[in-house]
């Protein structure tokens, strides 16, 4: 028997409006062609009553326009609906060890305004760090296009943290941070006048993954090496975050037990052999590293695609692109059948940003 295909569910009860509205949204976003009324109901399992109704709304709303007529199967062309992008915007944040990005990104993953700071995580007392990081924020909200529509601001930094609580979690070699309220601070840090509503953090891996177009199928790691290496894991198009939300520690696997002291107190990790090589100069030993890490995920989760990024990665991007897929190949039994793609994240040097970003865009539109 074959694999039923799920699809996302709707319900038509009057209590899940917004649900459904936000359903319907992501629909959209994803059909940069449009979709139809009747596509939509198709889709959503609601009933094209409920579907009209929702579309009324959100057309009297300005985030949904009419974009044409589409191709006629023998009645009359179905009147397509598209995302009106410029309807609404998020700030995405980038919170690294040494510097900040902070932009504002569109409904349709457009940035309207970019700005880079030198300070980060280890700049000094977290308060101050956040005291800045508010002030950028104000700055980008205040430059979002008129009517637009601030959905929120999202968080990108290194874990380990809690996704639930916004609160880091002993993050390596910055005790400073460990406990720290991170999102609760920088909610109450924002100028009430600004009228933004929601603050997400996540890891900054996460938040990465999703800046990359949604696979059809299949599960998705990303591999971050910049001042630190971690993942993250999009597994059958969702991001997989463990129980605690700590999943994705992929840097802190102990490859060598007598290898070099790593920032979290252990020997011989994944990101300490990484970092002593790129400390000697040595970005392909480095890679080498890596791509058994990615062998080893590959082999646990049998991952799909493997997408790079990170500055360290962007430094030398050929050469970490070969070393992942030569380990690759070489630890799989059948490479052949287990064919596994390895791809710089297309989202670049700003991967992290854009995906703080589209993580608010996605769950204010009904999204991951």
């Amino acid at each position: 028997m074959g694999r039923m295909e799920r699809r996302p569910a709707g319900a038509n009860l009057a209590g899940l409006r917004d649900h459904n509205a936000a359903l319907v949204l992501s629909l959209l976003r994803a059909r940069a062609e449009g979709g139809s009324r009747v596509q939509l109901a198709a889709q959503t399992g609601l009933t094209p009553q409920a579907v009209s109704k929702i579309v009324g709304r959100l057309l009297a709303d300005g985030l949904v326009v009419e974009a044409g007529r589409g191709e006629s199967t023998g009645g009359k062309p179905r009147t397509l609906l598209a995302l009106r992008p410029e309807a609404g915007c998020a700030v995405g944040i980038e919170l690294d060890r040494q510097r900040s990005t902070i932009l504002l990104l569109d409904l349709a993953g457009t940035t309207l305004r970019r700005r880079s700071v030198d300070i980060g995580l280890a700049s000094g007392e977290p308060e101050r760090v956040v005291g800045a990081l508010a002030k950028g924020v104000s700055q980008a909200v205040r430059a979002a296009p008129d009517g637009a529509k601030v959905l929120g601001v999202g968080v990108g930094c290194r874990g380990p943290l809690d996704y639930e609580t916004g609160t880091l979690h002993r993050p390596a070699g910055l005790p400073a941070w460990d406990g720290f309220p991170l999102r609760g601070l920088l909610e109450s840090l924002l100028d009430a006048s600004l009228d933004v509503p929601n603050v997400l953090l996540d890891k900054d891996t996460n938040v990465a993954a999703l800046a990359a177009p949604a696979a059809v199928s299949g599960s998705t790691a990303y591999l971050h090496l910049a001042d630190g290496l971690g993942a993250g894991l999009l597994l059958n198009g969702a991001v997989y975050r463990g129980a605690r939300t700590n999943a994705g520690e992929f840097g802190h696997q102990v490859l060598q037990p007598d290898g070099p002291r790593c920032t979290c107190g252990a020997r011989g990790c994944l990101e300490a052999l990484c970092m002593a090589a790129l400390a000697d100069d040595d970005p392909r030993t480095a890679a080498r590293w890596l791509g058994i890490g990615a062998a080893n995920l590959v082999r646990l989760l049998d991952i799909d695609r493997i997408l790079l990024g990170g500055h360290q990665i962007f430094a030398s991007p050929d050469v970490y692109l070969r070393a992942v897929a030569d380990q690759i190949a070489e630890h799989l039994p059948e490479p052949e059948w287990q064919s596994v793609q390895v791809s710089l994240t297309p989202a670049g040097a700003s991967a992290v940003a854009v995906g703080a970003a589209q993580l608010v865009i996605d769950s204010a539109l009904g999204g991951i």
